[in-house]
């Protein structure tokens, strides 16, 4: 599957930003990852596609929400509240299958990921 990443930018501290991503078609899982330089991979949000079943990293949750258009084969990220620390490249990512969806918050070593697009949250 092909994922690309478009809406990153630049934005103060406290504002909004929303990503999205546009895959070639829908797998089982779908979630966000972000990585800056380095640092870890940190697995962000995912998302059973098929029954629509979030879960959040707990860094994000309560201000970033995963949503998706399946008819377009769309992944969304709305970040609320950006803080400083929340600077990095964020990707877009799949799992082929569902069964491991729940593990790649903790490990989000995905089977297919973007080329990621930039964060920059200033103070």
């Amino acid at each position: 599957v092909q994922l690309q990443e478009s809406g990153g930018g630049s934005v103060q501290a406290g504002g909004s930003l929303r990503l999205s991503c546009a895959a070639s078609f829908r797998t089982a899982c779908m979630g966000w990852f972000r990585q800056a330089p380095g640092k870890e991979r940190e697995g962000l949000a995912i998302i059973l596609t098929q029954s629509g079943s979030t879960v959040y990293a707990d860094s994000v949750k309560g201000r970033f929400t995963l949503s998706q258009d399946n008819a377009k084969n769309m992944l969304y990220l709305e970040m609320n509240s950006l803080k400083p620390e929340d600077t990095s490249m964020y990707y877009c990512a799949a799992d082929q299958y569902g069964g491991r969806c729940y593990t790649r918050l903790a490990t989000p070593t995905f089977d297919y990921s973007g080329q990621g697009t930039q964060v920059t949250v200033s103070s």
